[in-house]
Order: structure tokens, then C-alpha cells, then sequence
């Protein structure tokens, strides 16, 4: 987790003098400089939440140099291979986005198909072929 905490840091280290030099640069014109500045917080959240992390968990192999590829084998989660529900989100985000544009009724409407692939999502290991 250190590498990936290091990783973030260095985008804050980045994007926020970037942004103070773009603003002073540009006049401090909002929308740039509030973009780089945003950009520079949301590295900090990420990075700060890798680093919090990395200090309560044990070392990883991936953190190993000397690691084999071996010693990360095994399980890594629970994944459905055959679910709909992504499918099913990804639809209701594209309605949701689109609605912007065309009217936000289709908004509501990707709003509402969202929460039955949120519901169904989260549910799908509760009944059916895969209950636990």
C-alpha cells in the first residue's frame, strides 16, 4: 500500500502548485484554478486513505520486492460470472447522464432503474443459483 500511497502524494505534490501557479499565471481565473486545486484535494483523500490503510494492515507481497509470484495465490474475492446487474447500472447511469441533456425527466427515470440494479445487485447472492 505504500507504493499506491506514494503515488497519490505525488499528485498532490503536483496539481496544487500547479494550480497556484496557473491562478496567479491566469489571473486567478476560476474555473482552471479551482479545477487544479480540486484535482490536488481529491489526490490528498486517496493518498491519505492509502496511507492510513498501509499502517493498519500487514505487508503485502506486491510491497515485497523480494516476493514470488506464488505468495499472492489464492482466493481474492467473490465475483458473479454471469450477473445482468452491471448491465443494468450501466443503463440507468446512462439515462441519468443523458437526461442533462435531453430533460431532466430521464433523469428520475435513470434515478429509478438505478435503484432496482443497486437492490438487484446487492441482493443477487440472496436467492437464485449463487445464495450463500
Amino acid at each position: 500500500m505504500r507504493v499506491e500511497a506514494w503515488l497519490f502524494s505525488a499528485g498532490v505534490a503536483f496539481f496544487v502548485p500547479i494550480g497556484l501557479i496557473y491562478g496567479y499565471v491566469a489571473d486567478w481565473e476560476a474555473v482552471g484554478t479551482v479545477g487544479f486545486l480540486l484535482l490536488g484535494g481529491m489526490f490528498a483523500l486517496a493518498g491519505g486513505y492509502m496511507w492510513i490503510t498501509a499502517r493498519r494492515i500487514d505487508i503485502r507481497p506486491e510491497d515485497t520486492p523480494t516476493a514470488d509470484i506464488e505468495d499472492r495465490a489464492g482466493e481474492v474475492g467473490v465475483f458473479s460470472p454471469h450477473s445482468w446487474w452491471p448491465l443494468v447500472l450501466g443503463v440507468a447511469v446512462t439515462l441519468a447522464f443523458a437526461g442533462i441533456a435531453i430533460g431532466w425527466w430521464m433523469t428520475g427515470l435513470g434515478f429509478a432503474v438505478g435503484i432496482v440494479g443497486l437492490v438487484g445487485q446487492l441482493f443477487e447472492f440472496s436467492r437464485g443459483q449463487h445464495v450463500h
